[in-house]
């Protein structure tokens, strides 16, 4: 194995030349002339570190004979727990309360948050996170909606959750969490108008891909306080940002920087999967991957190029 620290693009793409498999990152642009250089380079597989895929241009690595395989799934547990972690965190203000106490300051002006017991907790996408996380905030005492293409029976049996249409969950939750993919019918999937229909104060979390939320609508809806908060562990333009300590620059994206003055809004780079079991898992599913493709093997978990929309 070779490793990089370099974001793969088509400038950085030569660096992998001689290597018949490469791991490219969900910040990574695997974009068609990336590709072709990397085709060039002797590169037949791509093997994703992740299980989204909006990244790669999956008609371009078809058309070059290049298998794209990913890890659908690591654990579920550790994203649907960092979505609770920032739903607890920013409910009672404990970011707010750690930096003020660190100050001295221990008074308790503006710590005040709500019982999440007996609050309606939405769920946007029912697949294994989101599954998870209802289970639980069902735990929390939660009245857990969500919507989703494909209702769950088990998931409606097992905890009662009422499958509604997205403007009701919009109207009618608390908390909502989101927990799709990335595809051009959920781009910007919570823009002007869902926000528009959302409960005022309502708290928001996307623990997903950034581009599920048009960031700019969502600062109107953070100034006007139809959101009441918002955990974001993504971001639409995070490829640039994140991963990178920029800590002594002047950060250039001004929708970012926008974002972090509300004392609303909690900021995560991406760290959803960041645990010890999901990254084993990440690791070994990538590999297996690679061994099979090695072996001549079918491709468990290759990603197929879509069907072109009518």
């Amino acid at each position: 194995m070779r490793f990089f620290e370099p974001r793969l693009t088509s400038h950085t793409a030569p660096l992998a030349a001689g290597a018949p498999a490469v791991c490219p990152f969900v910040s990574d642009r695997v974009d068609a002339d990336t590709l072709r250089i990397l085709h060039d380079g002797g590169t037949r597989l791509i093997a994703l570190r992740s299980a989204g895929y909006n990244h790669v241009d999956l008609e371009a690595a078809a058309t070059l004979g290049m298998p794209v395989v990913r890890v659908p799934e690591y654990s579920p547990y550790a994203v649907a727990e960092l979505a609770m972690c920032l739903v607890l965190t920013l409910n009672r203000k404990v970011h707010r309360a750690y930096n003020r106490v660190r100050e001295a300051n221990f008074s308790l002006e503006g710590l005040v948050g709500f019982d999440l017991h007996g609050k309606t907790f939405g769920i946007v996408g029912t697949g294994r996170i989101g599954r998870t996380l209802a289970r639980i905030a069902h735990g929390f005492g939660c009245r857990v909606i969500a919507t989703d293409a494909w209702p769950n029976q088990a998931l409606q049996d097992e905890l009662g959750v009422t499958y509604v249409v997205a403007e009701d969950l919009y109207r009618q939750s608390d908390v909502i969490s989101l927990h799709v993919p990335l595809t051009p019918e959920t781009h910007h999937l919570i823009n002007g108008a869902a926000f528009a229909q959302m409960k005022p104060g309502v708290t928001i979390v996307n623990t997903s891909r950034g581009a599920l939320i048009d960031t700019r609508a969502l600062i109107h809806a953070l100034k006007t306080r139809r959101v009441g908060a918002a955990g974001l562990d993504v971001y639409e333009e995070e490829g640039p940002i994140f991963f990178r300590d920029l800590s002594q620059q002047v950060l250039q994206d001004d929708v970012m920087a926008r974002l972090l003055t509300f004392p609303n809004v909690l900021i995560t780079a991406h760290q959803g999967f960041l645990t010890r079991e999901a990254l084993a898992n990440i690791a070994d599913t990538t590999l297996a991957s690679v061994s099979a493709f090695e072996r001549g093997e079918p491709l468990v978990h290759q990603v197929e190029v879509p069907a072109p929309s009518r």
